[in-house]
């Protein structure tokens, strides 16, 4: 009996013990990328080739531009204890100089400068501890490179934001909200594939215009609770897993919402952590672009765009500050 329980013991441990799956460096689940090769750190904005830029600029038919992107201040919703903290040195930065008397002001600040406000997730962002083939866990990012690849105490060696092209090109508001009918969807409502494509019928944008480098921008109506934290932070809606596979098939150069992870919150599997940001950025190399405010192009119908974001050069970063732009 006692040989029995001991071998029952055994195998159960034995079982647990086994990955899954096996990967190594050179191949595993979602890496090398398919289309861009083993060393590519630019993801989703590879599809902004020159055609892709001339025909998003055939979209302006008025020339007029909308602000996208929320105002940078010290009162705005935060993520956790991330910091935003902006001084003037003195009053004037600069004393009087030259015959002139010229005066200028300086100013000093402090932030997870592309984790706060509206900001852009680059490829190093967020990635997955996975057990390799030889049994030992490793923490990796976009198209395979592991933790001890990207670290770095004064910026990451791999996959900094430096590495994203400028996107040009085609922007679509899919307006949830609109389609729903209401001003702002519930809080932790999953938006699913029936609501997109709703949307876009809406909207008069046939599902199969859509081409690879399109950006798809979410409208939740969260944007109205900006001058609320509480209420902000707090569970909002967003797309879940289903959406995000359908943006990947859809060949999205990114994505971006009017609210503070893009991805619903929390998870129907609540067992899981973002798993929309893996999904995207880890897996396909689709970049994300939170913390918008769309209702202005909600309010004038404005569904299609050429979009214009250059993401900050900042070497090693994980993210940007953004002042995205539509142009209609």
């Amino acid at each position: 009996m006692k040989i029995t329980r001991f071998v029952f013991v055994l195998v159960l441990c034995t079982s647990f013990a086994l990955p899954a799956t096996a990967q190594t460096r050179e191949e595993g689940p979602w890496w090398p990328h398919p289309i861009w090769g083993k060393d590519d750190q630019s993801g989703g904005s590879n599809w902004i080739t020159p055609e892709k830029v001339l025909k998003a600029l055939k979209l302006v038919k008025t020339g007029q531009i909308y602000e996208i992107g929320q105002v940078y201040s010290a009162d705005m919703p935060l993520f956790g204890q991330r910091t935003y903290s902006m001084v003037i040195p003195s009053s004037p930065t600069g004393e009087p100089m030259g015959s002139n008397n010229l005066i200028y002001y300086d100013e000093f600040l402090v932030a997870e400068i592309g984790q706060v406000g509206t900001q852009f997730d680059g490829p190093g962002h967020i990635g997955e501890r996975i057990r390799m083939e030889d049994g030992s866990e490793k923490d990796v990012f976009y198209n395979g490179f592991t933790n001890e690849e990207i670290k770095g105490p004064y910026g990451l060696a791999k996959l900094g934001i430096e590495h994203v092209k400028p996107f040009v090109t085609r922007g679509i508001l899919v307006d949830v909200a609109a389609y729903k009918g209401v001003e702002s969807l519930d809080h932790s409502y999953e938006v699913t594939v029936e609501d997109v494509q709703g949307a876009l019928q809406r909207q008069g944008i046939a599902e199969d215009s859509l081409e690879p480098g399109d950006a798809y921008f979410f409208r939740y109506g969260w944007a109205r609770h900006w001058n609320d934290p509480g209420t902000y932070n707090a569970a909002p809606p967003g797309i879940g897993m289903a959406v995000a596979r359908w943006v990947v098939e859809k060949k999205a150069s990114m994505i971006g919402s009017d609210q503070w992870t893009t991805e619903v919150v929390p998870n129907p599997d609540i067992s899981q952590a973002f798993p929309v940001h893996q999904e995207l950025i880890t897996r396909n190399g689709v970049w994300n672009l939170e913390n918008m405010n769309l209702d202005e192009l909600s309010g004038d119908g404005a569904y299609e765009f050429l979009f214009i974001h250059t993401p900050i050069r900042f070497k090693g970063a994980t993210g940007s500050p953004a002042r995205p732009i539509a142009i209609r």
